[in-house]
């Protein structure tokens, strides 16, 4: 009699992962850049219009 071998793991063996192709870059925007010696600017995303601004503090506050 003659057994076939499996490709299958036996069992609790870990598989190898999938590879994967490297994420893209995240694109990086200083806030000086963004702002241009403002404290306030408006950001168009769909048909909505945001506000973003620089407070007392120094922080950065987005609203709708």
């Amino acid at each position: 009699m003659h057994a076939e071998k499996s490709s299958l793991a036996p069992a609790g063996a870990a598989l190898p992962a999938p590879a994967r192709s490297p994420a893209p870059a995240i694109r990086r925007l200083t806030s000086a850049g963004l702002m241009q010696d403002q404290r306030e600017v408006e950001i168009e995303h769909g048909n909505k219009i945001y506000r973003l601004r620089i407070t007392q503090l120094g922080k950065l506050i987005l609203t709708a």
